[in-house]
């Protein structure tokens, strides 16, 4: 197995994709995944949401990138978009040396994580995009993203870190509200969340689903009644503290059910 740190932004060194790539087996092609841990657009959180979901998704033929992306309050919307943008295009330029098709590139991200992976999805034609990375247009869509227990529309502190300000405008709040963007050219999702979420509200996730149905996008949801926020693998690996409430044998399937949905788009 190969791992390794690339810096994505050369001004600034904590913006890095770290790379968990198998080693390659004759001509098999694996799927990339690029991971995108959660933290409120505050902090990330890798420990949880980073090295073990990508460690996860191997076994299901991935090989998988997390992203540490600007957060802090250090630079504003659209930076992460556009640091993302930067992922999946070295991602689909290594496509060879990392042993992946190209064209199965998947998002998943957790929490503000989520909403940058469903902005990954949503807006990947916002032209500052473009204006800061060379590269064809619709490079930088995945074929699909995997929005779990998501920030879509409702969690102000996710929006004004977003924005680098406790008083974001709402012009820039309508930017940043993903399902007021979703139209036919978003790209096909995974959605998950629990109904007691107290942290992201479960609104969220059905506002998502809602807008991807009007679209006509193709879309799988799952929610489940119970659990906290940050479930991520909701099992004894992420369990926070060991709080057995982070542990859910039905919610742990999670990985395996979006694998399959990835491998029947």
């Amino acid at each position: 197995m190969i791992f390794k740190t690339v810096q994505l932004r050369p001004e600034d060194e904590k913006i890095t994709l770290d790379a968990y790539v198998a080693d390659p087996y004759k001509t098999y092609k694996r799927k990339a995944i690029l991971v995108i841990p959660g933290g409120g657009y505050g902090g990330i959180c890798s420990d949880r949401e980073g090295e073990p979901i990508a460690l996860a998704f191997l076994p299901y033929g991935y090989n998988a990138f997390v992203l540490k992306y600007s957060v802090g309050r250090k630079r504003p919307f659209p930076a992460q978009l556009i640091e993302a943008a930067l992922a999946i295009k070295h991602i689909k330029d290594h496509a060879e040396e990392y042993a992946i098709d190209p064209e199965e590139i998947f998002v998943v991200g957790f929490s503000a994580g989520g909403h940058l992976t469903a902005s990954c999805g949503i807006l990947w034609k916002h032209p500052a995009v473009y204006e800061a990375v060379d590269m064809p247009y619709g490079y930088n869509k995945p074929k699909g993203i995997m929005p779990i227990y998501p920030v879509i529309n409702d969690h102000l502190g996710s929006f004004k870190n977003l924005w680098c300000t406790d008083t974001p405008t709402q012009e820039q709040l309508d930017q940043t509200t993903l399902d007021r963007h979703v139209d036919s050219d978003s790209a096909p999702a995974f959605i998950l969340h629990t109904t007691t979420d107290e942290i992201v509200p479960v609104k969220n996730a059905l506002d998502l689903a809602g807008a991807y149905a009007k679209a006509g996008v193709p879309f799988e949801m799952h929610i489940y009644p119970e659990g906290p926020h940050g479930m991520a693998l909701a099992n004894e690996i992420t369990a926070w503290d060991g709080n057995p409430a982070y542990i859910n044998p039905e919610i742990a399937k999670w990985i395996g059910m979006a694998a399959a949905w990835a491998n029947n788009l």
